[in-house]
């Protein structure tokens, strides 16, 4: 019996599945990697700056500026009693390991930001706002807070990782877009980070004033002055004013520490 072959039915080799379709489920499946991938890294770095020691991310950050920052002039007034601040909180801070260095941001918005290195900048627009020494005292005592936590290295792994996402996705031509990308990456912490700063740094604005007045009046007045909410940055990347009010003075009724007391006027 002679076998004759017969030709192969149309359409074989063609899914029955549309084409975009597959298109989007091999787009998805491949985001979901990439995305899986990312987790993973920024799981694994973190955990690996975390444990870098003090001394090592002070030499490697010694001289670290961020691209958009614009410095007052180092003979400005507010400069120096700023530092001089800082560094009577950070004496309230048994066994610091950092030197903490202190930069004026010459902008008007409101902020203050913790960076690798013992490195705390506040905006021109903050010191406008802030009422009191007391006031300036909690916001650079919260970002002392982030360095005892070490929450800035946690956000340098994601600013690494995204980085280097950015770069390879989209190529060398994307390097001042994955440097943006890192840089805003260091300016903002969990809501869990942020509670744990704020608790500590309460604790060093009870131990230098001997009270906590005026600690909150900030986020008081920000809560109540519509103006002021557009326009502080500081909040958007924290907790709810509200919330840390009302946290905060939780905190110092559970220990006993007293809300009232002499406010210090500010030093300029």
């Amino acid at each position: 019996m002679k076998h004759i072959p017969r030709k192969p039915r149309e359409g074989i080799n063609v899914s029955k599945t549309h084409p975009l379709v597959e298109a989007s489920t091999l787009v998805v499946g491949l985001s979901l990697i990439f995305v899986a991938i990312v987790i993973a890294l920024v799981f694994l770095i973190e955990i690996a700056l975390y444990f870098v020691p003090v001394d090592k991310e002070a030499r490697l950050f010694r001289n670290f500026l961020p691209d958009d920052v614009v410095t007052v002039a180092p003979m400005d007034e507010r400069l120096y009693q700023t530092q001089l601040l800082a560094d009577r909180l950070a004496s309230h801070w048994a066994d610091a390991p950092y030197e903490i260095r202190v930069e004026i941001d010459d902008s008007t918005l409101v902020n203050a930001l913790a960076f690798p290195g013992g490195l705390i900048i506040v905006t021109s627009g903050l010191l406008d706002e802030v009422a009191s020494e007391n006031e300036l005292a909690f916001v650079l005592a919260h970002e002392l807070g982030h360095f005892r936590n070490r929450d800035h290295l946690r956000a340098l792994g994601r600013g690494t990782v995204l980085s280097l996402f950015f770069s390879v996705v989209m190529g060398s031509d994307a390097s001042g877009i994955s440097i943006k990308v890192a840089d805003l990456t260091l300016r903002g912490f969990s809501r869990k980070q942020e509670a744990r700063a704020d608790a500590f740094g309460l604790a060093l604005v009870q131990a230098e004033y001997g009270h906590v007045n005026d600690a909150w009046r900030l986020f008081e007045r920000d809560m109540a002055d519509s103006d002021l909410a557009d326009i502080f940055i500081y909040v958007s990347t924290h907790p709810d004013s509200g919330d840390r009010v009302e946290d905060l003075r939780r905190q110092a009724e559970r220990e006993g520490w007293p809300v009232s007391g002499e406010v210090s006027p500010l030093p300029w």
